[in-house]
């Protein structure tokens, strides 16, 4: 008798139903009916077909898991409970209490950046909630997925420049005196936000939701098709991104606070030092775990065509959203 066998789609990384080939039985040997995959060779072609044939079990398990129905809408929940007012408060504080006006734009600007993403969360958390099903639509996936990354890395960006703007002050003290310090912050912040804008571009292009047939749930950004963008381009995307928007910040801030430290006397370590400490710690709950993951999983992935480590990436996501409320 005729049989039927489908390939199993990598995990997270789906191919829609368009890049299926169906051969019948007359036409190979024997009397085997087979669907199989097309390799390397996408459609040129654009197609509203986001069905998703098959995903593996490794991708079901998480797609209804606890841990992402339950646990991450949780801390998610916990990140916007707690960053909506510590970052009301921040701003009310930076606009009538703060009067330097240099530390005043850049905390201000990371603050608004806090709230904007506290904003777009509940969108994340009914995500999850609902069974991991989008019901939102495909752009406003585009939408907080963007926002999602781009508050990470503004965040990122504007710690490094709080961090160089304290360091020029303590180290470099008469230059610091001779900048124009008002100009200086707001083509500081323009620049981060530019930088960021663009940068999130190709997450407000690439399609984001898919259809996964065997749990009937539209998915958002967490299962991908693997013909909808070209390979070499996503791993060259998020790899750049990992390494201007996390490694040379992190260096940045190590040597200012390091040269900060070198450059006060004994007695005036103790601030600047507590300072330090909290910045890493930021540093190393919400940042290092998922961009030191992204850095493997998309080597793995581009190099050696395993995604294993997706999962945990997700996880370490989780916890970046924690900075709305630790910045």
């Amino acid at each position: 008798s005729a049989t039927k066998t489908v390939s199993l789609i990598k995990t997270f990384r789906g191919i829609s139903a368009r890049d299926y080939d169906y051969i019948p039985p007359n036409a190979i040997e024997g009397e085997t009916t087979t669907i199989h995959i097309r390799e390397h060779k996408c459609s040129s072609k654009k197609s509203n077909d986001s069905t998703l044939i098959e995903v593996n079990n490794t991708t079901l398990e998480y797609l209804t898991s606890s841990l992402s129905t339950k646990l991450i809408p949780a801390v998610y929940l916990s990140a916007v409970l707690l960053g909506v007012p510590s970052n009301a408060i921040i701003l009310w504080m930076l606009l009538f209490r703060i009067r330097s006006v240099c530390t005043a734009i850049l905390y201000t600007n990371l603050a608004v950046s806090d709230l904007l993403f506290c904003i777009m969360l509940p969108f994340k958390i009914a995500y999850h909630i609902n069974g991991n099903n989008w019901i939102f639509g495909e752009m406003m996936c585009r939408t907080t997925t963007a926002v999602f990354y781009g508050n990470m890395y503004c965040s990122i960006l504007l710690l490094t420049c709080i961090s160089v703007s304290r360091y020029v002050a303590i180290v470099h003290p008469f230059t610091y005196k001779s900048l124009p310090k008002r100009a200086y912050a707001i083509a500081v912040c323009a620049t981060v936000w530019t930088f960021v804008f663009l940068y999130m571009l190709p997450l407000c292009i690439m399609q984001q939701s898919y259809y996964v047939k065997q749990l009937d749930i539209y998915t958002c950004h967490d299962v991908h098709n693997a013909c909808e963008t070209i390979s070499s381009f996503q791993f060259y995307y998020y790899i750049s991104l990992a390494i201007f928007g996390f490694l040379i910040p992190l260096a940045t801030i190590v040597f200012c606070y390091v040269s900060i430290i070198r450059t006060l006397k004994t007695h005036e370590w103790f601030w600047y030092v507590k300072v330090s400490l909290l910045i890493l710690t930021i540093f190393a709950i919400c940042f290092v775990p998922s961009n030191i993951i992204l850095i493997i999983h998309h080597i793995n992935y581009y190099y050696y065509n395993t995604d294993g480590l997706y999962s945990f990436y997700l996880i370490a996501l989780c916890l970046s959203s924690l900075n709305s409320c630790l910045d």
